[in-house]
């Protein structure tokens, strides 16, 4: 089992230029959407509070204000203001998850599947008992009629109607024509995954979480747009895999309180590489 490390492998200065970088893109997004540094700093200050309380407390020893304004910088009274004031961290809306959980049944559940292991295009309704995009649905939940389910996923692309009237699901579309509420769920669990196994990774030795990249720098756009469709089919095998084997195993699985994700990214970048004028391309694989 990890140990936490005795001491962290970073200093100060090189947080501070570590944190630069990982809080870029998020201001980035902060100020695209008009939320201010007054509003940002509100937010930090309350989070500082809220994990300076959870997990730094003494062992054995009652978290106080005082311990927890030496901890994180903010005065005592401010502390005490609003200490015990969660921030609400809940994105998930009920469409979001029947969406995921619907999905997820079509592309593992060998009654939804072909031979080949792709969802299948299915007929709206059956009057025999048989796989339909109604008995899908309706496999997970008896709250939304499936005809609503399908109209909104018609709209959003998710789903398109071949000759024959059949429901076929549209892989590529999953995700990028996903509705604001599914990307703002998504992106906000799985950064919030992937940072935390980061951070986790750095406190602890050995790193307990898997957590490799391939980089390439200074090659052709030509290669990295070769590369970038070459790494979307095969994470997207992957995850399917996955999924596939999840579904089935969790119908024996006893349950319990564990959670499980494997999530994959795909990026592509012009410029900013950090390489000089004529270095020579690398590759590397980071834990």
């Amino acid at each position: 089992m990890s140990k936490p490390r005795a001491k962290l492998p970073f200093s100060e200065e090189t947080l501070q230029a570590m944190l630069v970088r990982v809080l870029r893109p998020l201001v980035k997004l902060a100020l695209a959407s008009g939320f201010n540094f007054t509003a940002f700093s509100a937010i930090l200050r309350r989070l500082y509070i809220e994990v300076a309380e959870k997990e730094f407390a003494l062992p054995n020893k009652q978290q106080t204000d005082s311990r927890i304004s030496l901890l994180t910088g903010v005065h005592r009274k401010d502390v005490n203001r609003l200490r015990g004031q969660e921030i609400s961290t809940s994105l998930l809306t009920v469409g979001v998850s029947q969406t995921s959980r619907i999905l997820a049944r079509w592309l593992a559940d060998p009654l939804y599947c072909d031979a080949e292991d792709r969802p299948s295009a299915l007929p709206r309704t059956t009057s025999d008992g048989s796989p339909s995009f109604e008995s899908l649905v309706s496999d997970i939940t008896k709250d939304v009629h499936p005809r609503s389910i399908l109209d909104d996923w018609l709209d959003r692309g998710i789903v398109v109607l071949d000759e024959d009237g059949r429901v076929r699901l549209d892989l590529s579309s999953i995700v990028p024509n996903a509705g604001d509420d599914a990307r703002r769920h998504y992106f906000t669990r799985n950064l919030r995954d992937h940072v935390q196994a980061s951070v986790t990774n750095l406190m602890n030795d050995p790193p307990p979480y898997f957590e490799r990249a391939v980089h390439y720098d200074g090659i052709s756009a030509a290669l990295a747009a070769r590369l970038d469709a070459l790494a979307r089919e095969e994470a997207m095998a992957l995850l399917l895999k996955l999924n596939k084997v999840a579904h089935q195993a969790i119908k024996e699985d006893p349950g319990g309180n564990s959670r499980w994700i494997a999530g994959l990214y795909v990026m592509t970048e012009e410029g900013e590489t950090g390489l000089q004028a004529g270095a020579a391309s690398k590759t590397e694989a980071d834990e």
